[in-house]
């Protein structure tokens, strides 16, 4: 069964810093894909970043690039999205997914396992 278990929200002022970490557990393959996607309150879940976990390629959404940061740990299986110079509009609660294959796609269907979540909220 496989497992994502998301760490590491909280609260932080405008231009501070978080890192959030997603555990994962029973996957069977090393070719597959991580995201990190947010939702804020009243709007559709949007994608964040992703990286390959054999190559470590990664991509972000333009709304993050150059602040947000993702990384993996294949010893620990564990993947990390490094948020710094955070703004307001980055509140939202966070999830971690994982897909079979390479391809790094921004699309949420695409996506077989999800964690449960971690609130991220940022003070102005």
């Amino acid at each position: 069964q496989v497992m994502l278990v998301e760490s590491g929200g909280g609260l932080a002022q405008a231009g501070g810093s978080l890192r959030l970490s997603c555990a994962a557990s029973g996957l069977t393959s090393s070719v597959y894909t991580m995201s990190w996607f947010r939702q804020a309150l009243g709007k559709e879940r949007e994608f964040v970043a992703a990286i390959n976990w054999s190559g470590g390629l990664t991509t972000y959404a333009d709304s993050v690039r150059g602040r947000f940061t993702i990384s993996r740990d294949i010893a620990k299986r564990t993947v990390y999205l490094q948020m710094n110079s955070l703004k307001p509009e980055d509140m939202a609660v966070y999830y971690c997914a994982a897909r079979p294959g390479i391809l790094m796609t921004r699309t949420e269907a695409a996506y077989n396992y999800w964690g449960q979540g971690t609130q991220v909220t940022v003070s102005s």
